[in-house]
């Protein structure tokens, strides 16, 4: 049986929202210009494409592949954030991940672990993809001090371990 499987059609795409707002809890604690609005996408493609097979991870990011996955999990993601400011969408997406957690540890117990660390090392991995506060590249921070506390926050939340 298929991870999917055990989710209803309600809670299905709910999970596949879980690694965009990761790396959206990130991006919109310290927004930066575009380069690093991309840079910091495409690392959270990157944590998608390592998923280890066999794992609820994985199952998320074969549905990405589908126009249908990735609508599902946009759909999600715009209702959650729209109307609100960048704070307000970090908060948001913490708050959400937690729930959506809360349903794979109910739904799918063995997977929880495994994938609250895919979530926690996707925002790392995004918050690692662009510095913040330098100049053409020159100067700046890995992590940005704000990027630090939404991490912490997002361990917090998923009980979960990452060091950056």
């Amino acid at each position: 049986m298929a991870l999917k499987e055990k989710f209803t059609e309600a809670d299905w795409p709910m999970v596949l929202e879980a690694p965009m707002l990761a790396g959206l809890a990130i991006t919109a604690a310290d927004p930066g210009g575009l380069i690093g609005a991309v840079q910091e996408s495409a690392a959270m493609a990157g944590s998608l494409k390592d998923a280890s097979a066999g794992t609820l991870a994985a199952e998320v990011a074969e549905a990405y592949k589908t126009s249908e996955g990735r609508s599902a999990a946009m759909d999600g993601v715009k209702a959650l954030v729209k109307g609100k400011k960048p704070p307000e969408i970090t908060d948001a997406a913490i708050a959400r991940l937690s729930e959506i957690l809360g349903v794979v540890k109910t739904t799918a117990p063995e997977e929880a672990g495994a994938f609250s660390e895919f979530l926690i090392d996707t925002a790392t991995r995004t918050a690692e993809a662009a510095k913040e506060g330098g100049f053409l590249g020159f100067g700046g921070e890995a992590v940005s001090e704000a990027e630090k506390k939404t991490l912490a926050d997002l361990q917090t939340a998923l009980g979960g371990t990452a060091g950056v």
